[in-house]
């Protein structure tokens, strides 16, 4: 093998496949990343492959001649990271494919690098379902659901999100117990599809968006589905993911289908006032407790923490229903805020005790954020 390429989309490359190179591999050659030069087509693709995240791309080059080699991950991406971008760099080894040198205008390296024979093949879906998705849409619907998905193990099919397809619509659910995100996006899907649930673990899907996100251009992205594996492809790039076995919760059942109480607020002077508090909050458990005045038409959010101090702040605020005084883990009501659209937020509840719900309030049907209370002491 032997080719010439551009550092810096060889950087680029590197950095992209690296995160899906296992951090503590089960054999040697998954700390690697596969390299392949084919010189009909003048393209030099890289993967990475822990067994359940695959990542692959690829990019122009110069290819002297086809070939394939795995080379060390992390002591690739460093040395290319540091070459001068001015450079292009050249890659050639031996027929063995063992011994690979890297050479730039500064300087030249060989690693010692393992038989790509030895790199486990990426899953092809051939022929499972395949989905042609809009990009915006399927960014949009990530970006409102990942954040809420739980990061214990233990509880592995919440490590994930659901997406749900139907007609040509798109629903995606996350929750790790103590809140709940799901957002609902028509015309997510270019072509009518009969109903189709997944679920991805979060880690993945973190890649696809990351990945749509920074594409440029407006064809779809295709989503293909078979037997307990999904195939992302967007342009040259391609994300594959083994999915989470099992039943995901029933989630629409969590939220009550009435409210005694409603709080509407401006969004952003919501989201400021609590970053305020939070910063007393942050001392001890996170709860800050927030309290209507039907009278006065003010919210007032509070913490009070045991030898360190207090803090309040009061926003003018549309109120129906009875007051009410509600406590809740600060953070998490910042993280639904911030992934809604639109000035005007509404905070419905029925009781100090049972959940609630935020929701933007000239859409309460595509975002709904649920969020359990914590129950305080007075």
């Amino acid at each position: 093998m032997k080719l010439v390429c551009s550092q810096a989309e060889l950087n680029a490359a590197l950095q992209l496949v690296s995160r899906a190179v296992a951090s503590r591999p089960t054999h040697p050659v998954l700390a690697n990343v596969l390299l392949t030069a084919d010189a009909g087509t003048g393209r030099l693709s890289l993967t990475g492959f822990d067994l359940n995240l695959g990542i692959q791309t690829s990019l122009a080059a110069s290819v002297d001649s086809s070939g394939a080699v795995t080379l060390p991950a992390r002591l690739l991406g460093e040395i290319v990271s540091r070459l001068s971008n001015e450079s292009p760099v050249t890659l050639a080894s031996d027929e063995a494919g063992e011994q690979v040198e890297l050479t730039s205008l500064s300087g030249s390296y060989q690693m010692r690098g393992m038989p790509a024979d030895e790199f486990p093949e990426l899953p092809l879906v051939e022929n499972g379902t395949a989905l042609r998705l809009d990009a915006a849409a399927l960014v949009r619907a990530l970006r409102a659901t990942l954040f809420a998905s739980s990061g214990d193990e233990a509880k592995q099919l919440l490590t994930g999100v659901h997406l749900r397809f139907e007609g040509r619509h798109l629903e995606a659910a996350s929750t790790d117990g103590h809140r709940l995100a799901v957002l609902a996006v028509p015309d997510a899907l270019q072509d009518d599809q009969d109903e189709l649930a997944v679920t991805l673990p979060a880690r993945s899907l973190r890649e696809v968006e990351r990945l749509v996100a920074g594409w440029k251009g407006d064809d779809p992205v295709t989503l293909f589905y078979d037997r307990g594996q999904v195939v992302v492809l967007a342009a040259d790039q391609m994300v594959t993911s083994r999915t989470l076995e099992g039943t995901y919760p029933n989630y629409r059942q969590l939220i009550p289908e009435s409210f005694s109480r409603v709080l509407e607020l401006d969004r952003r002077g919501f989201i400021a006032a609590l970053e305020r508090v939070a910063v007393l909050a942050d001392q001890h458990n996170n709860v800050v407790r927030i309290a209507s005045d039907t009278s006065s038409g003010l919210v007032q959010i509070s913490a009070d923490v045991q030898d360190v101090g207090s803090g309040s702040e009061s926003l003018p605020a549309e109120l129906s229903g009875e007051a009410v005084q509600i406590a809740f883990n600060v953070r998490y009501v910042l993280d639904g805020l911030k992934a809604m659209e639109g000035d005007r937020i509404r905070l419905r509840c029925n009781a100090p005790t049972t959940p609630a719900v935020l929701s933007a309030a000239d859409d309460e049907s595509s975002f709904t954020y649920l969020v359990m209370p914590v129950q305080i002491r007075n």
